[in-house]
């Protein structure tokens, strides 16, 4: 039995607690022992535990990556819980608190950006170099954009393996819940629904979005619905813009949902107009599992998960009346959305299945504990 503790310093339920959820769905349990360590009054707490991870809480490190005080509690936690292998989600402190205490360490980046000038160039490119090398056994990227930001801050690509993220596939309501949320939404019969799950951050392109909606009105376009279930920091601002706009009557902002399985058995197509930190979407993921076609940007692992003109349609990040352009497409052409979704059912089958995911991370696992002994 391989004990692995994996560190996350988030205190809501982000991209690397979901991704943590969903290997655990389908884990090995009879070789692997899947602990986690995460900040006191972490939302993540209680979803892991009913998942089947032991679940140790820790004072700081809360949505930080690192801080000198979290290094010495994350080793004072690693001496006693005494795990074969520490999997830190982001988290430095996690890592060189591994190193301290001689665990072997494996980093997961789970997002992809611009790579910014001061890690491309030396110093700072030796520096994150030798940060990155030096407290980690392996690096995995979630998508090769992920891999691409690693390899341009100057790590080595021996160091990286790709594992793209993978979701346990959602189940579609029944018709008569599909036609009771529909009335519950207002959606007219007949109207072509959008879709997009996403934090309120500015980079996820809910301004964009809104914008491709006003040219689709300018054109006469009122055959349609843009459902838009998330929260963040940028929810007001969306509001705003969404009635400064004119589009408010095409795009309901739902908030947070807990019914993800309800929302997209009602969608027509899943929407991803992302320009910032975009890596292997999950919520594309489950939509795809469902048979979703997609209109998403060109951005980060976009388009390694995106067919296009296969499973949907890719877009150039920013460009708003490209993305208007998609949508009237897929609009006015049933049967190629129809084709699309079954093109990404069957990806999904292929790619990004759970336990395909889960496979592949614990041979790393493996790979690592062996090479450790």
């Amino acid at each position: 039995m391989i004990r692995v503790l994996n560190v996350i310093s988030d205190t809501n339920i982000g991209g690397a607690g979901r991704v943590l959820l969903n290997y655990l769905h389908c884990s090995d349990r009879t070789s692997f022992e899947t602990m986690a360590a995460v900040p006191r009054g972490s939302l993540l707490k209680a979803p892991l535990e009913d998942a089947g991870a032991r679940v140790y809480e820790v004072d700081g490190m809360a949505d930080r990556s690192f801080h000198r005080a979290d290094v010495g509690a994350l080793a004072a936690l690693f001496r006693q819980v005494r795990p074969d292998l520490v999997h830190t989600h982001g988290c430095l402190s996690g890592r060189i608190a591994a190193k301290r205490c001689h665990v072997p360490a494996v980093y997961s980046r789970h997002s992809a950006f611009p790579v910014p000038a001061k890690l491309r160039y030396p110093p700072g490119r030796w520096v994150n170099k030798l940060v990155n090398e030096r407290y980690a056994e392996r690096i995995i990227a979630v998508s090769p954009a992920a891999r691409d930001n690693l390899i341009e801050g100057g790590v080595s690509p021996k160091k990286i393996t790709v594992v793209m993220n993978g979701v346990a596939p959602v189940s579609r309501t029944a018709p008569e819940e599909q036609r009771a949320l529909k009335e519950e939404l207002s959606i007219p019969a007949g109207a072509a629904v959008f879709g997009i799950l996403a934090r309120l951050e500015d980079y996820k392109g809910h301004l964009d979005l809104l914008e491709a909606v006003k040219q689709l009105k300018a054109r006469g376009r009122e055959d349609f619905v843009v459902l838009a279930a998330g929260t963040g920091p940028f929810a007001e601002e969306i509001a705003r813009a969404a009635a400064e706009s004119g589009a408010g009557d095409r795009v309901k902002l739902l908030g947070f949902r807990s019914d993800v399985a309800a929302l997209l058995s009602i969608l027509d197509v899943q929407l991803n107009c992302s320009y910032g930190t975009e890596a292997t979407s999950m919520a594309l993921l489950e939509g795809m599992s469902l048979g979703l076609p997609t209109i998403a940007s060109d951005y980060g692992g976009n388009p390694w998960v995106v067919e296009d003109g296969g499973s949907g349609l890719i877009f150039p990040a920013r460009d708003t009346a490209a993305l208007a352009q998609a949508m009237e497409r897929l609009m006015d052409r049933p049967e190629e959305r129809a084709a699309m979704g079954r093109r990404a059912r069957a990806i999904y089958e292929e790619r990004f299945t759970a336990r395909a995911f889960a496979r592949n991370i614990e041979n790393i696992y493996l790979d690592i504990w062996k090479g450790a002994q």
